[in-house]
């Protein structure tokens, strides 16, 4: 059995990890009355997933009530990015919704009639949106501040997290999709390049244009049309992404594609915080004598110009929204640097340089503070459920919901980050399958995919009126089939009367 395989594989370091704490698997929660719901069931045996590869509860969100279904709740599963969840709760919880990141920006010297002759820093504060439009603004904040020239370097500061190398294509071997970028402590345009093509059928051509500008990268202009359906535009262009300095078009472009716009992590994402930072600079009209590179932030350095992050509710409702990994990685990353001591109300002003160990620590003195010792802790690798690794129970997932459903400042913030099925984030798709109707815009639910795991968490309006709080995991090879028992367990709680 799937579930019984993958559990029996992380066994050891469950125990390992976690000691005392794996007698989790006798449950917390009261049995419910009930199994799996005849619609729910059919779905898994059409997809042909044994309902022992499943972990399902179901029930109102108030504390005392009985869940009205449980079906192998208390087994750690692969949650994938239901994981999310338990990162942005905590983070609202303890930093609050208002809670900003800073990136700074200093000068070893004082500028005069625009020029600074000296080098200009960019420190990092692990901002999780860092993008092209807040960068330009800080850019120009910092010409408007008196800096226009720098005859000198532009030194960027990585220091406030502390990271091991990672490749990128460790976890799946798409090194080039987005969803895995690694984190940073100043992480520019989720080190990204976005293509954008326009078709000009006049002159048989499609125009590339791309954002934001990088150094030392040229990327090709035009590529020619082709007719024909617009089915796989992407491999059609041919696209050369293996050099770093060139972004090469071999193919063609479907005239029938329209415009398109298309995410590509850099190649060599290393160098990217660099090549975009001086990019970008030169575009805005400034100048530069010496390079972009790495170093530290020298302690005579002046302020310039601070640059304040979207606030911690914006950018949870981005990360659980759209699922994505390395704004949940930053979050993550950004609990590691809270003070030792008291885990609730930490200052916006955080101490200390992140690591996911440091998170990993600090999650552990949460969880129990905020859930009670009796909810089984979740094993975390870099919270965004972008692993293999990471485990949680069905039921300390329901034990974080219905929590937040009582939290007065965390909990709607939670709620309104959640995708609402049919209609917007990762959700949207849920309308297509056509097995929704009354869940339809009343259950908002984190979505999570991985090889072998497909899952929800959140909450549903019942047409009796009731908050119900639901999770569904499928641990197993077909779980990428499994979506339609995950709707009809939607669907079910939707439909209860009360």
């Amino acid at each position: 059995m799937e579930r019984g395989r993958m559990f029996a594989v992380n066994r050891f370091k469950v125990w390992q990890c976690w000691g005392v704490a794996c007698l989790w698997l006798t449950g917390w929660l009261p049995v419910a009355a009930q199994g799996l719901p005849e619609t729910v069931r059919q779905a898994l045996k059409k997809a042909s997933i044994p309902v022992d590869a499943v972990a399902m509860v179901a029930a109102p969100v108030t504390r005392d009530a009985v869940p009205r279904l449980r079906v192998g709740a208390d087994w750690p599963v692969n949650p994938a990015s239901v994981m999310k969840l338990v990162t942005t709760y905590a983070a609202l919880d303890a930093l609050g919704p208002q809670f900003v990141w800073h990136t700074l920006f200093l000068a070893d010297s004082v500028p005069s009639a625009g020029v600074l002759r000296g080098n200009l820093y960019v420190k990092g504060g692990g901002d999780p949106k860092f993008v092209m439009e807040r960068i330009d603004a800080a850019l120009q904040a910092v010409r408007e501040a008196g800096i226009s020239v720098v005859h000198g370097d532009i030194v960027i500061d990585h220091s406030v997290f502390q990271l091991p190398p990672v490749d990128p294509s460790a976890f799946d071997g798409e090194r080039l999709r987005p969803y895995n970028v690694t984190p940073e402590g100043l992480l520019v345009n989720f080190k990204s390049v976005i293509l954008k093509f326009t078709p000009d059928v006049a002159a048989q051509v499609v125009r590339i244009a791309h954002e934001p500008p990088l150094a030392g990268v040229t990327v090709d202009t035009v590529a020619p049309l082709q007719q024909g359906a617009c089915a796989d535009w992407r491999s059609t262009l041919q696209a050369r992404f293996d050099q770093s300095s060139a972004i090469r078009f071999a193919g063609k472009y479907p005239a029938a594609c329209g415009a398109r716009e298309w995410p590509v992590a850099y190649a060599e994402p290393t160098t990217f915080a660099e090549r975009a930072l001086e990019g970008m600079w030169r575009a805005g009209g400034g100048l530069l004598t010496g390079q972009v590179r790495k170093g530290a932030v020298p302690a005579t350095a002046q302020s310039v110009h601070t640059a304040h992050s979207l606030p911690l509710a914006d950018v949870v409702a981005d990360i659980n929204k759209f699922s994505n990994n390395v704004m949940a990685q930053q979050l993550f990353l950004t609990l590691g640097r809270s003070p030792g001591g008291a885990v609730h109300g930490v200052p916006p002003a955080l101490a200390g340089v992140g690591t996911f160990e440091r998170s990993r620590a600090w999650l552990s003195r949460w969880w129990p503070q905020r859930l009670g010792a009796s909810v089984p802790p979740p094993i975390v690798e870099n919270g965004s459920g972008l692993s293999r690794e990471e485990r949680i129970t069905a039921d300390a997932l329901m034990a974080l919901l219905r929590d937040a459903a009582a939290h007065p400042v965390a909990g709607p913030v939670l709620q309104q980050s959640l995708p609402v099925a049919g209609v917007d984030g990762t959700a949207v798709r849920m309308g297509e399958r056509g097995l929704l109707k009354a869940a339809l815009g009343n259950a908002r639910v984190k979505t999570g995919s991985l090889r072998d795991v497909a899952s929800i968490a959140g909450y549903v309006q019942s047409q009796g009126g009731t908050q119900w709080a639901v999770v569904g995991i499928i641990n197993h090879p077909q779980a990428s089939q499994g979506r339609p028992a995950l709707d009809a367990l939607l669907e079910w709680v939707a439909n209860q009367p009360r």
